[in-house]
């Protein structure tokens, strides 16, 4: 039994970067997030930077979530172990359901990378409300990582056996 080929389609895409520190100007792992996405023929929907608050993490990504046009939020940063690191926090109660593949695979890949340090990755992901949500720890490598060897992939129609495309909002 065959797939059909699927031609690409752009999916409207967010771009949310979690810092206590990081501006418009040195944001550049929000910027690549951006940059890639486009590049790729997605849409960039929205591009917001917020401190590493439980609340304002939840209220920007609950927004995105209602948002009809927003089909996939890609999130950088406070995924770590400091005290100041909120983003699964905030994010996996607002999942309708986890894809905890995305964790495992992220950190399987950057082990390659940087070795055993990927322990200290909480990256996470999940859908709600039709709409795929990717977290990844700030460094703009990690960024690098998590689009290229994952995301990008996931947010083509035509990548198979199965992408996350059929099951967003349109």
């Amino acid at each position: 039994m065959g797939h059909a080929e699927t031609a690409f389609e752009p999916a409207h895409v967010a771009v949310l970067t979690v810092s206590d520190t990081r501006t418009e100007h040195n944001d550049t792992s929000g910027q690549y997030l951006a940059e890639s996405l486009q590049e790729a023929g997605h849409k960039l929907a929205d591009k917001k930077i917020v401190i590493d608050d439980v609340y304002q993490i939840r209220a920007v990504v609950s927004q995105w979530i209602a948002d009809e046009k927003v089909q996939a939020v890609l999130i950088t940063g406070g995924t770590g172990f400091t005290s100041r690191d909120n983003t699964p926090e905030a994010l996996i109660p607002l999942f309708d359901k986890q894809v905890e593949g995305f964790g495992e695979i992220f950190r399987m890949v950057s082990y390659q990378e940087i070795g055993t340090s990927t322990i200290q990755s909480r990256a996470v992901a999940g859908m709600a409300n039709k709409t795929v949500i990717f977290a990844m720890p700030g460094s703009t490598g990690a960024c690098r990582t998590g689009w290229m060897k994952i995301i990008k992939e996931q947010l083509d129609a035509s990548h198979r056996p199965c992408n996350f495309m059929p099951h967003l909002g349109k």
